[in-house]
């Protein structure tokens, strides 16, 4: 895959979790609901369909602001990789105002730990601009952080 810097986002972070957990908490809607958002905010609902076309739901609540976001999966990878977006929903009905693909990616580091890529790609410059403007590296920095804290608590 060729990243894009005028439409694409993307870091790389070593997250001292083994891979599979950090697979398992990506793909259960019960552990989503725990590292998905930064906190305070929370996930009310997530649904997930662990399929190409498949459902991957979430209910946000931001501040008391409940948003749904409703998304595929593009691409399954079982322990390495999970690309989902908000372009269509589930039976690829097209979204009105798609925001981005996301590609979330798994590596064994060699010590035990997990390789962690998350890339966001959107439709143009100005829609990645906003997303890095919404703090994007903040954000899903926090989340990857929030990611491995949990992952730890369930070993």
């Amino acid at each position: 895959m060729k990243l894009d810097p005028k439409t694409d986002l993307t870091f790389t972070r070593t997250l001292n979790a083994p891979r599979s957990l950090l697979w398992e908490c990506w793909t259960t809607p019960e552990h989503i609901k725990h590292f998905f958002v930064p906190k305070p905010h929370g996930i009310d609902a997530c649904e997930i369909d662990l399929r190409v076309g498949g459902k991957f739901n979430t209910t946000m609540n931001v501040a008391g602001n409940v948003m749904e976001n409703n998304g595929v999966y593009l691409e399954v990878v079982d322990g390495e990789r999970l690309v989902f977006t908000d372009t269509y929903s589930e039976g690829w009905k097209p979204a009105a105002d798609p925001f981005m693909t996301a590609i979330v990616e798994f590596a064994n580091d060699g010590k035990g730990g997990t390789i962690y890529t998350a890339t966001a790609r959107h439709r143009s410059p100005e829609a990645r601009q906003t997303h890095e403007d919404m703090g994007f590296y903040d954000g899903w920095g926090t989340v990857a952080t929030q990611l491995e804290d949990y992952a730890q608590s369930l070993k």
